[in-house]
């Protein structure tokens, strides 16, 4: 174990808590720079772990095993954000734990984000708080109609949340949400939404990655594209809100930050992610240093890597929706990945996730080319061709 503040050079091992594909990636991303990872994911067989030096199995409050677990990373770090900030907590003077604990315990729960943006002056939809078994319709009349109701921990890709666009809708959310406490935002009617990630060093030293614009289907992202069709102007207001919170958090690591671009080109803040972001796999292929370096780079303490755009890029989701069946309607049919990668300037990433379901993120691809719409218009017809019309199972 490193002493605390001491950059691990490569060599060093670092700690992933988590064992999704973001893990997976920055164990890559690792590895290329010589360092050894050790998993720490409950679920045994993880994207991350079967690539890993090795695999720790045990639930992130065994506080036993996560100070094993501690005991042997020179530098702890982790993947998603609902890892439970308790035990982190407790294994902070183990090793270095970046981003810090605090930074986790704010962003997984909606109240205590909106309530930090809040305090921090940054702009923001109107929200109102509800406690588990409260008065939602209230909530609602405070915030106004159209809102949305979200369940205040652990909510992701429109999961936990439900929208009332009219009075009937306000039942729905009151039987979503029986006995959990809840934030109630404002509806905004955004023109386009745009995320940013952004690296900070321990030092200080900080990199923001293009901006990306992000089109959703059914609350999952679906494409990113780089560079946002917006304004330059709302490019550097998005970049300097991004700077902010890093700054104002205490990052340390790398964070996304998403964000509302609405109709008068004002920018709100919607969410935060204190590790890599889906919008922001596009760095793999199209940026001179990618996120997950560049989150490797930030936790041990080496200088950041430059972020800037090699090539115009579109970054497509692959959804587990994408697998069709064969004429037994059993053995999932994976999509024809040779007719994908005939293609050229198109890179494919698969998470070594066996069992595809709807919904579930699988993989993505990206296409460069010379320009945002050449890129576009070739990743539509890809994704048209190779991920839509299958047969369901």
């Amino acid at each position: 174990m490193s002493d605390a503040g001491k950059p691990v050079l490569p060599g060093g091992v670092i700690g992933i808590l988590g064992g999704g594909q973001l893990g997976r990636m920055l164990s890559q991303a690792a590895a290329r720079l010589g360092y050894r990872v050790q998993i720490y994911e409950p679920q045994a067989n993880s994207p991350a772990g079967e690539i890993s030096c090795k695999e720790v199995n045990a639930p992130y409050e065994d506080i036993a095993s996560l100070t094993a677990f501690a005991g042997e990373c020179d530098v702890v770090t982790y993947e998603f954000e609902n890892v439970p900030a308790a035990p982190l907590k407790a294994i902070g003077h183990l090793t270095q734990l970046y981003p810090d604990w605090r930074v986790l315990e704010t962003a997984q729960n909606r109240s205590r984000e909106k309530n930090w943006l809040k305090a921090g002056g940054f702009a923001h939809a109107r929200f109102a708080e509800v406690p588990a078994g409260g008065d939602i319709a209230a909530g609602v009349r405070e915030v106004g109609i159209p809102c949305v109701v979200k369940t205040a921990d652990f909510g992701y890709d429109g999961k936990g949340q439900v929208k009332v666009l009219h009075g009937g809708d306000l039942e729905k959310a009151q039987k979503a949400f029986p006995a959990q406490a809840c934030v109630i935002e404002q509806w905004v009617d955004f023109s386009v939404e745009i995320s940013v990630v952004v690296a900070r060093s321990a030092g200080g030293e900080m990199r923001v990655f293009p901006p990306s614009e992000n089109i959703h289907a059914n609350h999952i992202l679906d494409l990113s594209i780089v560079p946002a069709r917006v304004p330059d102007t709302v490019l550097r207001k998005a970049e300097k809100t991004a700077r902010e919170i890093a700054e104002k958090i205490g990052l340390v690591g790398v964070m996304g930050v998403e964000l509302f671009v609405t109709k008068a080109g004002d920018v709100l803040v919607n969410e935060l992610a204190p590790r890599t972001h889906n919008s922001g796999h596009y760095t793999i292929d199209a940026c001179v240093t990618s996120q997950f370096e560049q989150q490797v780079r930030a936790i041990c303490g080496l200088p950041l890597g430059d972020v800037g755009l090699i090539s115009p890029v579109v970054m497509v989701n692959i959804l587990g929706d994408a697998w069709g069946c064969g004429a037994t309607g059993q053995n999932p049919i994976a999509p024809d990945w040779a007719r994908l990668l005939a293609e050229p300037a198109v890179r494919l990433h698969l998470y070594g996730k066996t069992e595809p379901r709807p919904g579930r993120k699988m993989g993505h691809f990206t296409v460069m080319a010379e320009s945002v719409e050449a890129a576009l218009k070739r990743a539509r017809r890809l994704q048209g061709e190779t991920l839509s019309d299958v047969r369901r199972c």
